[in-house]
């Protein structure tokens, strides 16, 4: 199960987070900062995209200047959330056309509505990429 998800850019601006478990916003800032020190400061040739990060397991992948990171279960399929990861990426880039950082800062509603699309209640919902922009669609024609 994912217990979070974070989107930031190289410098540590948190662009996305989406929390599946309760936790204080104290507590929060401090995973930001801890996600995003772990994650930066590793080498993207020799290291993997897994890593274990307190009692759970971080999956991760860079997408030009932003990380997309999952931290999930530590008996999961870490390859299964990795390609979540990208699909999700993939879901973006067909409804921004080529999406960029400034998408998700000034259409992050539009974001989360993907985001909620794709994953519900920390699972994977829908894996269909048509299913899913034709939702999307049918909003967008709503307001």
């Amino acid at each position: 199960m994912i217990r979070f998800i974070l989107v930031q850019n190289r410098q540590g601006k948190t662009r996305i987070a989406k929390w599946y478990i309760p936790l204080e916003e104290d507590e929060k800032l401090k995973l930001k900062s801890d996600v995003h020190r772990l994650v930066a400061s590793r080498d993207q040739k020799y290291q993997s995209n897994f890593v274990e990060f307190r009692n759970y397991k971080l999956v991760y992948r860079r997408y030009a200047g932003l990380f997309f990171c999952f931290c999930v279960d530590t008996n999961d399929n870490e390859l299964g959330y990795l390609e979540a990861i990208h699909f999700f990426v993939e879901v973006l880039d067909a409804f921004f056309k080529n999406v960029c950082e400034l998408d998700l800062v000034f259409n992050f509603y539009r974001v989360y509505a993907i985001l909620d699309e794709v994953f519900l209640g920390g699972e994977m919902n829908e894996m269909s990429k048509q299913t899913i922009l034709s939702r999307l669609e049918s909003l967008e024609k709503l307001e």
